[in-house]
């Protein structure tokens, strides 16, 4: 029996349970795409899927609605995938082992992908009806969004029709997003030369039991990033005990902030136990000053017989930390224009140590084109100062808010009529691939909305089973009367 045989609506949970039986993390498309390809070939739907494993899918109107103009569903296949440190769920070849409790449905051990396969789910289960009533319907389901919206900037819409658009990749119902940050991803290269360990002892030092979460949605939140905390850490107690370094890593997506990063240092045996007693001081500074925030904190050191690795030497050691301690991170400013809205931000990422530099990936979001580069070049700027070198990739533009958009003054009315209630209309500071479709197609109307799914990119994403069920019914009345 499938886990979700049960839940309703039927044909949307089951397409999402078969999305998640198939690996799809970002760069890891090609199982998805053919699945999705394959699905419109067994409907005879007319479809492209193109060399970015992009893939749209037309179904033409319902009886009725042949003269109503067309519309894009949209959404991207690609999930961030995340996994708990003991978990044995190989992301890349097995699918996930999904679980349901009371509302909520997740990932055992990993990650669920509600963002985005929700989206997939719904459009499936719409193409693949023939009771909904609905225009014509251009589906088009991108890859590689977690990681620079990839699919959406390879992507060619010139054989669409539609000038709107429904975006389905937002995570809080009775929201409408309208207009998005832009955003780039810079790779900070710093050099390091090595020796041999020729002395001392090698100990791992790790730091994680932390929120993480959505640099987007969550940057506001001043959720501690583990890959700073252990570069802070380190430099405070290298200013006491001497060692090197060996390696220091953190995070898996440079979209998702960090939740845990480690290690390994070459300190001499004399000084290991000095070396403990001052990590565990620094540990109750830091859960004392993150209380509130960061409960679970941690901060540890665990001795290693992995002894005959070179390490850097002294010089690479202090410009490694003294890059960290100084590489911006999180909240750099917000709007003037928007209470309570970020307006331009830097999350690092992932921090990987290579055999000769340390690379650190950091997304920067900005709703102001301008604002977005002056934060890449403090990054260049900083990157040199250490002898290094910067690296931009996956730019994209923002969408800027349309106070004409007829789709929106639409879709506000039906929530009224359907829910009693005002629906929200918002700005957001994550990327959304709506900008890049705008520039495909000059005057898109776009809106973007969805169920709620919680703590995304993380191994604690839910995805609520009603939201699901009343976003669905949203959308049909959406097509249906919009």
């Amino acid at each position: 029996m499938r886990v979700l045989e049960n839940l309703k609506p039927g044909k949307v949970f089951y397409y999402f349970e078969e999305i998640c039986q198939i690996p799809h993390g970002s760069g890891n498309l090609d199982g998805i795409s053919s699945y999705l390809a394959q699905f419109a070939r067994d409907r005879g739907l007319y479809h492209i899927r193109d060399a970015a494993n992009n893939v749209i899918i037309v179904k033409e109107a319902s009886a009725g609605y042949e003269s109503v103009p067309p519309i894009i569903l949209q959404g991207h296949m690609d999930m961030v995938a995340v996994k708990k440190n003991d978990c044995d769920i190989d992301l890349e070849k097995e699918p996930l082992r999904l679980k349901v409790d009371g509302d909520f449905i997740f990932a055992e051990g990993t990650s669920l992908g509600g963002d985005d396969g929700i989206a997939v789910a719904y459009i499936l289960a719409i193409l693949d009806a023939e009771d909904i009533a609905h225009p014509r319907i251009e589906a088009v389901i991108t890859t590689d969004e977690e990681v620079g919206m990839e699919g959406a900037t390879a992507i060619d819409l010139s054989m669409l029709q539609a000038k709107r658009m429904l975006n389905i990749d937002s995570e809080e119902e009775g929201i409408l997003l309208t207009s998005c940050a832009g955003g780039m991803r810079t790779d900070c290269h710093i050099p390091v030369t090595r020796e041999a360990n020729d002395r001392g002892i090698l100990v791992r030092v790790s730091a994680g039991g932390l929120l993480g979460g959505h640099s987007g949605t969550e940057i506001n939140k001043e959720h501690a990033n583990a890959i700073k905390l252990l570069g802070i850490t380190l430099k405070k107690i290298r200013k006491k005990i001497p060692f090197r370094l060996a390696e220091i890593c953190g995070g898996e997506k440079d979209n998702a902030i960090p939740r845990e990063a480690s290690a390994m240092v070459c300190v001499a045996k004399d000084k290991r136990d000095e070396f403990v007693r001052e990590l565990s001081r620094i540990e109750a500074e830091e859960k004392n000053e993150q209380k509130s925030k960061e409960k679970k904190l941690y901060l540890k050191a665990e001795e290693t017989e992995w002894n005959a690795v070179p390490v850097m030497d002294s010089e690479s050691t202090d410009r490694v930390l003294d890059f960290l301690v100084l590489l911006p991170n999180g909240v750099m400013a917000m709007s003037a224009d928007i209470e309570g809205l970020v307006e331009t931000s830097l999350n690092v990422g992932i921090l990987k140590t290579c055999d000769s530099e340390v690379v650190a990936s950091s997304a920067i979001r900005s709703a102001i084109e301008t604002a977005k580069h002056k934060v890449n070049l403090q990054l260049e700027t900083l990157a040199g100062l250490f002898g290094g070198y910067t690296e931009t990739h996956g730019e994209y533009p923002g969408w800027q808010f349309d106070p004409d958009s007829k789709l929106r003054a639409d879709m506000v009315r039906i929530y009224k009529e359907m829910f009693g209630k005002d629906v929200q209309v918002e700005a957001l500071h994550a990327g959304l691939e709506c900008g890049i479709m705008i520039s495909k197609i000059p005057g898109l109307d776009c809106v973007s909305f969805g169920p709620n799914i919680y703590d995304i990119h993380t191994t604690e994403e839910r995805l609520s089973i009603s939201s699901t069920a009343r976003m669905w019914d949203y959308l049909l009345e959406i097509l249906k009367n919009c």
